[in-house]
């Protein structure tokens, strides 16, 4: 049997976020786009995706799906067959990015979103070329349609987030970790020390890509995921 594929997407974004994985990967497998905006705690959106999802399935988040993916995989280990986190961070906000998020929720109440938008996703984390802007702009695009009160869930449940370092050594499935070189936000190196914790992750830096390598390079993650998918799967821990 095929496990259906589960793809969390990021900061403000939404399926569009996966367009291209959606119209791959959808010819051979069930794929479900699932929102991380449902509450102000990771942990309350993992518990409440679980309930819909379904009994078993492969896991990709970008960002902050990738955050809400290890919640998921910490609390039902023996749901997810496979793992994908791409762009992300396992570890907790620092107070100091916290007290910035603070500002960024202050001017998204004022009535500047895509003002703070475009401070928190600059061209500078892309990866240079003619698609930069474009691409920006279809992000910033998402994050108006989703609004303000999406924003202010999904910026506390950052600030609140748990640090999640411990529980990457107990992930015993197989994981990809991906990224783009030039993602300013979630650097290669943060990538690198996730997959070095994961027993037998696959460590995949995009020379071409920055934070949003599914847009950015989306053959290449297409390929990657592709030959994530059929990996012989090994038993979940816990």
């Amino acid at each position: 049997m095929i496990e259906p594929l589960v793809l969390l997407p990021g900061l403000m974004c939404d399926a569009r976020l996966f367009e291209p994985q959606i119209v791959r990967l959808s010819r051979q497998r069930a794929v479900t786009v699932a929102p991380v905006s449902t509450a102000e705690r990771v942990e309350e959106i993992a518990s409440g995706m679980l309930d819909q999802l379904p009994h078993r399935f492969a896991l990709a988040g970008h960002s902050m799906g990738g955050v809400v993916a290890l919640e998921i995989i910490r609390r039902a280990p023996g749901r997810v067959t496979r793992l994908a986190l791409l762009s992300t961070d396992a570890h907790a906000d620092t107070p100091q990015i916290a007290a910035t998020r603070e500002e960024y929720l202050v001017g998204a109440k004022a009535g500047r979103l895509e003002d703070v938008m475009r401070r928190i996703i600059g061209s500078d984390s892309l990866a240079p070329g003619p698609r930069r802007i474009p691409i920006l702009n279809e992000v910033i695009k998402m994050a108006m349609d989703l609004g303000p009160d999406v924003f202010e869930r999904q910026i506390r449940a950052l600030q609140r987030r748990p640090e999640q370092q411990a529980e990457l050594r107990r992930i015993n499935v197989p994981t990809l970790v991906l990224c783009g070189a030039h993602d300013t936000l979630t650097p290669a190196r943060k990538h690198s020390f996730m997959a070095d914790l994961i027993p037998g992750a696959d460590l995949q830096v995009i020379d071409e890509a920055g934070h949003l390598p599914t847009l950015e390079t989306p053959q290449v993650v297409n390929d990657a995921l592709e030959a994530w998918l059929n990996t012989p799967a090994r038993v979940a821990y816990g």
